[in-house]
């Protein structure tokens, strides 16, 4: 599993918290809300990443754990951090007898980092306010490497004193935590993240497949072009890799044909019109047919280079 890397901590009081879910994003923001100090009781389907993480994080005074269900993790939590994968594993570890909202006490905010739907996060809010409880969806961008730098970038809906209270605590693992709405507005701007995300992709394959049929140095050419009006992340952490075919990690193409099934659907619930959007999201299902499902995103520029002359 994914550890850490170093960060300064701001300087805030402990607290006692939950963490459910430690995928590849939520193992290294936990062990941020560790290292900046906080008593961090953690929960996962499968118990030996819960165990892995223990044993990398133990805490100071040893005081960090795990437990078998999220209700028994979430128990006298001020503040349950949630990262999983879909609408029903969030509702899986929030709702039930063993569900999250079980086990917390009155007033405890649930702060939700899964990329989901605007309609869960509005579900999961009235839900938790019928128990007493603060609910802010909070969906993160920057991936594994802004998981394990602590240099996420959080998209916030919800009530905004429960925001307040929660935003020092999330920036143990993030550059960037911040308000955008009522319950929902978090993840309809994770929407447009990927929507700009999605676009920008396939610019750079299209650049990168007719630099090299063109036969230019198409990593020379990115160094250039990197310094002028055509400088984007993508081309700065995705462009030599793509030259060099090199795809075997980062955000999968299966997340983000997962994370274009939400936009679209959006779409067609309040009428916006993305045509390009669903054009890449068919040409993401080309390289999923390519054998590419845990492929990087940027290797949709495989597709173009696979294309007959």
């Amino acid at each position: 599993m994914p550890g850490i890397n170093p960060k300064n901590y701001d300087t805030i009081s402990p607290r006692k918290v939950a963490f459910l879910g430690l995928g590849v994003m939520g193992y290294p923001m936990a062990g941020h809300l560790a290292q900046a100090g906080h008593s961090v009781t953690v929960y996962n389907r499968t118990a030996t990443k819960s165990e892995a993480w223990c044993a990398e994080f133990p805490g100071a005074q040893g005081q960090n754990g795990f437990k078998k269900t999220p209700r028994e993790a979430v128990a006298g939590a001020d503040f349950v951090f949630c990262c999983v994968g879909n609408d029903d594993d969030l509702r899986s570890v929030t709702l039930g007898a063993d569900g999250a909202f079980a086990g917390m006490h009155a007033g405890a905010i649930f702060v939700d980092h899964t990329t989901a739907s605007a309609s869960v996060a509005r579900e999961l809010n009235a839900a938790a306010a019928a128990l007493g409880l603060q609910f802010v969806d909070a969906p993160v961008s920057g991936g594994q490497a802004g998981a394990q730098n602590g240099m996420l970038t959080v998209m916030c809906g919800g009530d905004a004193a429960a925001f307040a209270a929660a935003q020092p605590v999330a920036q143990a693992f993030a550059r960037a935590v911040t308000l955008l709405g009522d319950s929902g507005a978090g993840q309809l701007a994770k929407m447009v993240n990927q929507i700009c995300i999605a676009g920008l992709m396939q610019g750079l394959s299209e650049a990168v497949a007719f630099g090299q049929r063109a036969g230019l140095d198409m990593e020379a050419v990115l160094g250039v072009i990197g310094k002028g009006a055509a400088q984007s992340w993508q081309m700065d952490n995705r462009g030599k890799t793509m030259v060099a075919g090199q795809f075997d990690f980062g955000f999968a193409v299966d997340w983000m044909r997962k994370d274009l099934g939400l936009v679209l659907d959006e779409a067609r619930s309040n009428g916006a019109r993305l045509p390009v959007t669903a054009l890449v999201d068919q040409f993401y299902a080309d390289v999923q047919r390519m054998g590419g499902n845990r492929w990087d995103t940027s290797s949709l520029v495989k597709r173009l280079q696979k294309l007959p002359d």
